[in-house]
C-alpha cells in the first residue's frame, strides 16, 4: 500500500490554469453568498443599502466554500478525463453551494429558465434561497445533480455506494462533513468498501471535509491528528491522502495533485480487475481528508470575535446587515474581495474563459443523468405468478405453505430474467435465509469482497445479494440503487426495521417533492418485506415484538406510502408483483414466514388484491336479504387465521348467528378515498362494514391506527379493533395472541359481547370459550407447546359453507 500522501508539492497546475480555477471557485463563493444575503443589486453595480438584504437571513456558509473548491477541482478532472462523476453532498446544509456550481455549469438556468444566465437571472436565484416560494437551504430534490436529501446527516457514503453498484463507468465523490462523520449510519458507511466488485461496479471517492467545527462545538475527527486519522482509515481498508492549508494557491495545486494520484489509483484498480488480473478482491480504494478553514474567505472577525475557522462561521457570519450599517458594510467588502466584474460580465453572464472550465452537456454533475435516476430506468422482467401459485380449491384454509419460502422463487426466477440488465437487488441484515428467501442462492450468492474460506457457503463476488448486519446500510444501499435508476427489495425482521424510521422519512419526502417536479423523472418504488413478525416472534420474546413500522409510514402523504397484509402465499406473489412494477412509492408488505393455511386459489387472490377488500363469501354464513349480525374483519395472516378460527367456534356454538367475513389486504383501503388514492367511498365501506353493525378487527399491529384510518366512516363507532397491545414474551405462538387478546376465543366472545342482546342468550358458549382459555393457560406451561386442537385446527367448511366430516 501506498504510504499517506499530505499536500503533494507536485506544480500540476500552470499560472493560467491556476488563476482560472481560482477565479471560478471566487465566482461559486460569491453566489453563494448572495443566495444567503442578497434580495437585490445581484453584482453589487451600487452600494449596498439595507434595501438589498433580505430581512430573515437564513442559510449555511461554513461548509459552503469548502464544498465550491471541491466542485471546481472535479469538474477540471470530470474535463481533462471524461470522466462520468457525481457529486453527492453530505454536509446537510451546502446547498448555496451545489446551486451555485449548478448555475455557473448551466444545468440550472436549463431545468429553470426563469433563473437565466444574467443579471436579473442571478437576481432571482439569491431571492429564492431560503425564502417564501423559493428553495430550501440545503441540497434536496430541487437541487440539480442531487440524489441525497442534505436534511438529516449520516446517510451521503451509504448513498454513494448504492449509486456505483453494476454501474461500471460511474464515479460518486462524496463529500462526508465532519459534523456527519460523528453519526452512527456513517461510521458503518465506511465499510461499504468492502462491497465493491471492482470488476462490475463504479467507484466512490470519499472526501473526508474537516473544517474543524460543527454547530457550536469541535468535531470529533476535526481534532483529531493526521496519523490518527490515516490508522483509522487505513483500518477501515482505504489508502487516505491529505490536502491541509488554508492559502487558496497552494490548495489548489495540493488537491489537483492528489486528484491526479486519487484517479490514477481508481483507474488502476478496475483496469487490473477488469483485465483478470489476480489482485487483491478487496483493494484499498482512495479517499482523501480535505482540510480546510470553516468559513473559508468569509470575514476573519465579526464584532472582535473570530468567525474565519471557528464555528461562527457554521451558518451566517454577519448578522445585522439590515438594521447596523457596519455588518452590511462588512458583508460588502465581503463579497467585493471576490471581484465580481472579474468574474461575470456587464451582463451579468460568467465569463467566456471561466465557462469554459465546466464540462460539457451530461459531463456536467448537475445534468448527470445517474443524478435523474429515472431517465436510465428500465421496466423490471418479472415472470408471471402464476407459475408460483399454491393450489387452493375446494380445501380452503387446509393447505399448509410458507408464503416467503414462495415468493423467494419468484424472486430467484427475476434475478435470473434480469441478469443482463444487472438491475435488481436483494438487501437484507444477514436475513435473506432467515426469511425463508433461499430459494434465490440457487442462481446467486451474497456479495462478498473479503477473503472466502473454502468452507464458506453462499459468498462470491459476483453475488447479487446484500447482506450486512445494518439495516442503515442496506437502506442507504437501496436508495442510492434506486435513486439512479435500478429496482430493488429490502427483506428485514418487522421489529428492527424502526432502525431505519429516520431514513424512511427522508426517503418519503424526497419521493414527495420530486413527484411535483416535472424534470425528476420517475424512480423505482422502495419496497420493503417485513417479515419474521410480531405474531411469530414467539421464540425470540418481547425484544422482537414491535409491528409499529406502519404506524409511521401512514403518516406520509397519500400519494407515497402503500401498506399491504397479503394472508396467504397467492396473495404475497400479488403483491410483491405488483409493488416491484410501481415507481415513486413506498411500499410496505407484512407477511409471516412461518407455516401457514392457504385461503385463496390464484385467481381469487388477483381479485381480492387488485379491490384490497372484499367479503369472504365463503367463510360468511349471511343472508344476503339482510345485513349480518356482525362483521368479522381481518388484516394480516395471522389475525385472518384466528378470526376464521373464531368464525368456527361461532358457527358450531351459535349456529343462528349472521357473519359476514371481510379481509383487508390493502391497509389504505380503509381511509376514504378523498384522503387516499385506494380509499373506499364511504358508500362501499358501508356496504363493506355495514352502516350500523358491530365490527371485530382483528389487526396485525397496534389497535389504533384502524381507528385513525377509519375515524371519518359512519360506523366508526361500532368498530372494535384487537390487535398487539404490547404483550409478549417467549411462549408458544397462540399463546402470543392469547396475551395481545388477538387469538380466537377473545375474538368471538368479543362478537357475542357486542350483538345486541346476543350475550344473555349465549352464556353456554361464553362459559366454553373461557374454559378453553383457562386450559389453554394449563396446558402451555406444562407442555411447552400449544394444544393439538389449536395447533391442528383448520377450516373445516367447503365453499358451499357445509362442514367437512
Amino acid at each position: 500500500m501506498k504510504e499517506q500522501v499530505t499536500a503533494p508539492s507536485a506544480t500540476v497546475l500552470g499560472t493560467t490554469e491556476l488563476d482560472l480555477i481560482d477565479r471560478y471557485w471566487r465566482a461559486a463563493n460569491y453566489l453563494s453568498v448572495g443566495q444567503i444575503y442578497l434580495l437585490d443589486n445581484p453584482l453589487l453595480r451600487e452600494p449596498l443599502t439595507a434595501d438589498h438584504i433580505k430581512p430573515r437571513l437564513l442559510g449555511h456558509w461554513g461548509t459552503t466554500p469548502g464544498l465550491n473548491f471541491i466542485y471546481a477541482h472535479l469538474n477540471r478532472i470530470i474535463r481533462n478525463r471524461d470522466l462520468d462523476i457525481i457529486y453527492i453532498c453530505g454536509p446537510g446544509h451546502g446547498g448555496p453551494g451545489m446551486v451555485a456550481n449548478t448555475y455557473l455549469e448551466g444545468t440550472y438556468s436549463e431545468i429553470y429558465p426563469d433563473i437565466s444566465a444574467d443579471t436579473d437571472g442571478m437576481r432571482k436565484l439569491f431571492r429564492q434561497f431560503s425564502f417564501p416560494g423559493g428553495i430550501p437551504s440545503h441540497a434536496a430534490p430541487e437541487t440539480p445533480g442531487s440524489i441525497h436529501e442534505g436534511g438529516e446527516l449520516g446517510y451521503a457514503l451509504v448513498h454513494a455506494y448504492g449509486a456505483v453498484f453494476d454501474n461500471p463507468d460511474l464515479i460518486a465523490a462524496c463529500v462526508v462533513g465532519d459534523g456527519e462523520a460523528e453519526t452512527g449510519p456513517l461510521a458503518a458507511s465506511w465499510h461499504s468498501n468492502k462491497f465493491i466488485n471492482p470488476a462490475r461496479d463504479g467507484a466512490v471517492l470519499p472526501i473526508l471535509h474537516l473544517n474543524g467545527y460543527k454547530i457550536a462545538n469541535p468535531t470529533l475527527l476535526g481534532r483529531a491528528g493526521d496519523e490518527d486519522l490515516r490508522q483509522l482509515f487505513t483500518g477501515y481498508g482505504y489508502e487516505p491522502f491529505f490536502v491541509e492549508g488554508s492559502d487558496p494557491h497552494q490548495m489548489h495545486q495540493a488537491m489537483a495533485a492528489t486528484f491526479e494520484q486519487a484517479f490514477d489509483r481508481i483507474r488502476a484498480i478496475q483496469q487490473e480487475a477488469r483485465n483478470g488480473a489476480p489482485g487483491n478482491s478487496c483493494p484499498r480504494w482512495p479517499m482523501i481528508v480535505f482540510r480546510s478553514p470553516k468559513g473559508w474567505t468569509g470575514p476573519k472577525e465579526v464584532d472582535g470575535k473570530k468567525v474565519e475557522g471557528f464555528w461562527r462561521a457554521h451558518q451566517v457570519p454577519v448578522s445585522n446587515c439590515r438594521e447596523d450599517a457596519a455588518h452590511r458594510k462588512i458583508l460588502e467588502d465581503w463579497m467585493r474581495s471576490y471581484d465580481p466584474q472579474d468574474l461575470f460580465d456587464t451582463d451579468g453572464r460568467l465569463k467566456g474563459d471561466l465557462r469554459a472550465l465546466a464540462p460539457a452537456g451530461k459531463r456536467r454533475m448537475g445534468a448527470n443523468p445517474h443524478a435523474n435516476g429515472g431517465l436510465l430506468r428500465r421496466e423490471l422482467i418479472t415472470p408471471a405468478i402464476g407459475d408460483y401459485a399454491v393450489a387452493v380449491k375446494e380445501e380452503r384454509g387446509r393447505t399448509v405453505a410458507q408464503s416467503t419460502e414462495i415468493l423467494g422463487r419468484y424472486l430467484r426466477d427475476i434475478l435470473t430474467l434480469n441478469a443482463d440488465n444487472a438491475n435488481f437487488r436483494i438487501f437484507g441484515p444477514d436475513e435473506t435465509e432467515s426469511n425463508r428467501l433461499g430459494s434465490v442462492f440457487e442462481v446467486t450468492d451474497r456479495v462478498w469482497m473479503e477473503e472466502i474460506k473454502p468452507y464458506d457457503v453462499g459468498l462470491a463476488r459476483d453475488g447479487r445479494v446484500m447482506e450486512v448486519l445494518s439495516e442503515h446500510l442496506c437502506q442507504g444501499w437501496l436508495e442510492g440503487y434506486l435513486l439512479t435508476g435500478r429496482h430493488g427489495l429490502f427483506s428485514c425482521y418487522e421489529a428492527f426495521i424502526h432502525i431505519v424510521d429516520s431514513m424512511f422519512n427522508q426517503h418519503a419526502k424526497w419521493l414527495k417533492v420530486s413527484r411535483e417536479l416535472p424534470w425528476r423523472k420517475p424512480v423505482s418504488s422502495l419496497n420493503y418485506l417485513l417479515t419474521s413478525h410480531v405474531w411469530r416472534q414467539d421464540h425470540n420474546g418481547f425484544s422482537h415484538q414491535d409491528p409499529g413500522f406502519v404506524d409511521l409510514v401512514a403518516n406520509k402523504k397519500s400519494d407515497i406510502v402503500r401498506i399491504y397484509l397479503p394472508p396467504d402465499a397467492n396473495t404475497l406473489l400479488w403483491t410483491s408483483d405488483h409493488c416491484l412494477k410501481t415507481y415513486n412509492r413506498i411500499n410496505v408488505i407484512v407477511a409471516g414466514k412461518q407455516p401457514e393455511l392457504q385461503w385463496l386459489p390464484m385467481d381469487e387472490a388477483v381479485q381480492h388484491c387488485e379491490a384490497g377488500i372484499g367479503i369472504w363469501h365463503w367463510a360468511s354464513n349471511e343472508q344476503s336479504a339482510v345485513e349480518p349480525d356482525v362483521v368479522m374483519a381481518c388484516a394480516g395472516d395471522v389475525p385472518t387465521m384466528e378470526t376464521l378460527a373464531a368464525v368456527d367456534l361461532l358457527r358450531q356454538n351459535i349456529p343462528e348467528l349472521s357473519i359476514r367475513v371481510v379481509n383487508v389486504v390493502d391497509l389504505m383501503a380503509l381511509q376514504s378515498n378523498e384522503q387516499h388514492p385506494h380509499g373506499l367511498t364511504d358508500e362501499i365501506f358501508d356496504k363493506l362494514f355495514t352502516p350500523d353493525r358491530p365490527v371485530i378487527f382483528a389487526y396485525h399491529g397496534y389497535p389504533y391506527l384502524i381507528h385513525r384510518l377509519t375515524y371519518r366512516r359512519t360506523n366508526h363507532g361500532n368498530i372494535h379493533v384487537r390487535g398487539f397491545i404490547e404483550e409478549g414474551t417467549t411462549t408458544t405462538p397462540f399463546d402470543m395472541t392469547v396475551l395481545n387478546e388477538l387469538d380466537r376465543y377473545h375474538l368471538a366472545i368479543g362478537a357475542i359481547e357486542r350483538v345486541p342482546g346476543l350475550k344473555e342468550k349465549a352464556t353456554d358458549a361464553v362459559k366454553l370459550f373461557r374454559d378453553k382459555l383457562e386450559e389453554h393457560h394449563r396446558y402451555v406451561r406444562q407442555h411447552g407447546e400449544d394444544m393439538p386442537e389449536i395447533s391442528g385446527w383448520k377450516w373445516p367448511y367447503d365453499n358451499k359453507g357445509a362442514r367437512i366430516t
